[in-house]
């Protein structure tokens, strides 16, 4: 008889996880509790405009290329990536702007203008960044770390002491450059992984490097890759429930059997949990049977940033605008005070506005743009509720996007608001994080909560918050490494 495996959650850590494992002759069952596949990303479409509301920026392909190939398939078949050269425009409060681009000599040439000292210098940082990128994917993005000898391991801790654990990637990227603008360019890094640049360590100076090698748009918009993940796993006979919540999982003794939903209950050889770690521990498991993880442990991990997201679709056309956009605050030290030490929303925070319309047209109506905004936010907390102060805020931003050039929001024809609240209801997202844990330390950087927990046999974590880490290619990495572990040990 087939092995049999349920997977709660599909998001791209969860399909992957599902692909490579019916690959293997694993009978898998997903079950999502949204509508929709995705998890944190889903797909909104309204009046004409497609929207993404979740991730955009694209790096790793060979993450997602590795999912289709190890089912015998080719990427190109499902998903089509477009490069993107130049991929982001940052916008400085002292009017200056640089495109992030390929092509050193001209990111050279555009920090010169305001400082030369900075681009005579960039050479040597995105020497080092490769130098940590290269130390990173050798031994620890492709590594789920399970024990203690795999930890202290000679290799790895040679490694650990190279990546400067200890340094924030402030004080590494101040080691090269001085201007405010470029310090903020590259530290916003940090808040790929939910952190903040004057904490995280220097390890995400890599990021650098990493969009050097490629940043992709995708056809049809980033939600087309968990369309793809989907038609692949149900080409191998996955059967994916959407709308069905867990509500808790079967424990015999020290196994995990099943999980029990309001309608069903299902059995199955091995559970993967394809959500928060922190969240799963919480809600579905008694705290008796996970003396690890008790709900003590749990509240002392800091959870990453959140965000606020607006998704605007406009009668117009914004000329200085490329696919990825960033507007930078003058003080942007401020923005991270106020998200991690007061735990309220930044008074001017740094905006992204992913705007794929550039790229693909058919995105948004004839002379419409379709803007996904991001704003950074803290994780939910008593000290701020965004149901009751939320609506004054949101006014204060779009009063903000009209001095940023992005005039005519108010007569938006579609505006939909989608706050940290409503993404920890949706997704059971720990405290509403984007990333699970922040990664403004070594600690929750290096020693994030294991991909399994120790009490219980037969039960698996996947996703941003355990190991390899957070982020588009890494919580697929993250699916694959754990799919791998499950098929090894029968």
């Amino acid at each position: 008889m087939k092995r049999t495996a349920i997977i709660v959650g599909a998001g791209l850590g969860g399909l992957s996880c599902a692909i490579k494992l019916a690959s293997s002759g694993y009978q898998v069952t997903v079950l999502e509790q949204q509508d929709q596949v995705g998890g944190k990303l889903q797909r909104v479409q309204e009046n004409g405009y497609y929207f993404d509301r979740g991730p955009s920026t694209i790096t790793m392909p060979q993450a997602f290329e590795r999912v289709f190939a190890d089912s015998g398939r080719k990427m190109e078949d499902y998903l089509q990536l477009i490069p993107l050269d130049p991929h982001t425009r940052n916008f400085f409060a002292d009017g200056l702007t640089v495109d992030m681009t390929l092509d050193i000599a001209s990111l050279e040439q555009q920090i010169a203008k305001y400082s030369p000292e900075d681009a005579s210098r960039l050479r040597g940082f995105l020497s080092e960044s490769a130098a940590l990128y290269h130390q990173a994917d050798r031994h620890f993005l492709n590594t789920l770390m399970l024990d203690t000898s795999s930890k202290l391991s000679p290799s790895l801790v040679s490694a650990f002491l190279r990546i400067r654990p200890l340094t924030s990637l402030q004080k590494l990227l101040a080691r090269y450059f001085r201007h405010p603008n470029t310090l903020m360019m590259f530290g916003r890094y940090a808040t790929y992984v939910g952190a903040s640049p004057y904490r995280a360590p220097a390890i995400f100076g890599m990021m650098a490097h990493l969009e050097g090698m490629g940043v992709y748009g995708v056809k049809g918009g980033t939600y087309s890759i968990p369309q793809a993940f989907r038609k692949v796993a149900e080409e191998l006979g996955v059967d994916i429930e959407t709308g069905v919540r867990v509500q808790q999982l079967i424990i015999e003794g020290k196994r995990v059997t099943g999980v029990e939903t309001e309608e069903k209950t299902y059995r199955a050889d091995v559970v993967v949990m394809n959500g928060d770690v922190l969240s799963a521990c919480r809600d579905l498991i008694p705290e008796l049977k996970r003396p690890g993880m008790r709900n003590a442990r749990i509240a002392s991990y800091e959870p990453s940033i959140s965000g606020l997201t607006a998704l605007i679709g406009v009668r117009r056309k914004y000329d200085h605008l490329l696919h990825h956009n960033v507007f930078f605050p003058e003080r942007y030290a401020a923005e991270f005070e106020h998200i991690f030490d007061q735990r309220k929303p930044p008074q001017e925070p740094t905006a992204y506005i992913c705007y794929s319309g550039y790229t693909e047209a058919g995105m948004a109506p004839e002379g419409g743009s379709n803007l996904f905004l991001l704003l950074n936010a803290p994780y939910t907390s008593p000290e701020w509720s965004w149901e009751q102060d939320g609506k004054a805020y949101q006014a204060s931003i779009l009063t903000r996007l009209d001095s940023l050039g992005l005039d005519g929001i108010q007569e938006a024809e579609v505006l939909r608001w989608y706050t940290p609240e409503d993404l920890e209801r949706d997704t059971s997202a720990f405290r509403g994080a984007i990333y699970g844990i922040s990664s403004n330390s070594a600690r929750q950087t290096f020693a994030r909560p294991s991909n399994r927990l120790k009490e219980l046999d037969r039960l698996w974590f996947v996703g941003g918050t355990t190991n390899p880490g957070g982020g588009t290619p890494l919580v697929t990495l993250s699916g694959q490494l754990v799919a791998q572990e499950i098929i090894n040990q029968g």
